[in-house]
């Protein structure tokens, strides 16, 4: 288990894809590395910390609280990026993460991201850009999920 950023896992990532290699190394700099086992939690739901990550191998669960109990919302493949609202909002987190497996992410701390305002305002500013990418895609597919399951409820839109 490496416990180095490989800064190419970065360029390859839904965070990454408008950064060179170059620039995927400077946000590696800034990076840190951490493994979980099967069942251990990275964060729960209304936790304070605003770490952002970026699953590098393995698959993260997405908890949420229902009813008073976890409920998977969502399972995350390689690539992905969890945590983007806590992160720029530094706001209490909305879900727990989960391990399922054996599991590898990248973490960025906010005042480490904002480290780089002053010298690479241009990578900061494609890594924006690159969690409202990520943000809008997870808002179109709740609500694709939300109107499949609402055709389902009702009988409409498609053969049940």
């Amino acid at each position: 288990m490496s416990e180095v950023v490989d800064f190419k896992n970065i360029g390859s990532s839904a965070l990454g894809k408008e950064l060179s290699l170059k620039e995927c190394e400077v946000l590696a700099g800034i990076m840190n590395v951490k493994h979980a086992k099967e069942g251990e939690r990275l964060v729960d739901e209304h936790g304070e910390e605003h770490t952002l990550f970026l699953l590098v191998e393995g698959r993260l669960e997405v908890l949420s609280e229902m009813d008073g109990e976890d409920v998977v919302v969502y399972t995350m493949s390689p690539g992905e990026v969890a945590g983007t609202r806590a992160f720029v909002d530094r706001a209490p987190r909305k879900a727990t993460l989960r391990a399922k497996g054996d599991v590898t992410v990248y973490t960025m701390e906010p005042d480490a991201f904002e480290s780089l305002l002053d010298t690479r305002p241009h990578i900061v500013y494609k890594v924006m850009r690159g969690l409202f990418r990520i943000t809008h895609a997870n808002l179109l597919r709740m609500n694709q999920e939300k109107d499949q399951l609402s055709n389902y409820i009702s009988k409409s839109g498609g053969r049940y």
